[in-house]
């Protein structure tokens, strides 16, 4: 749950950040927002979760 919410924030900020710089306008941002929530009550969210858990994993094995 912790990964998650930090990966949701973290892509929130960008977003943002990317909105804010027109880098992206608007309109697409609502769209790909709008993708992703439909996509994660799809029978693809299970799969997508345990890929990102994943490579979670495998960041965190990383020895800096």
């Amino acid at each position: 749950m912790a990964i998650s919410l930090s990966v949701v924030l973290m892509l929130a900020v960008i977003l943002v950040v990317m909105i804010r710089s027109g880098s992206i306008k608007p309109g697409p941002a609502i769209v790909a927002a709008l993708f992703g929530f439909f996509l994660a009550s799809t029978g693809m969210a299970p799969s997508i979760r345990k890929f990102l858990d994943s490579v979670a994993q495998s960041i965190d094995k990383i020895n800096f």
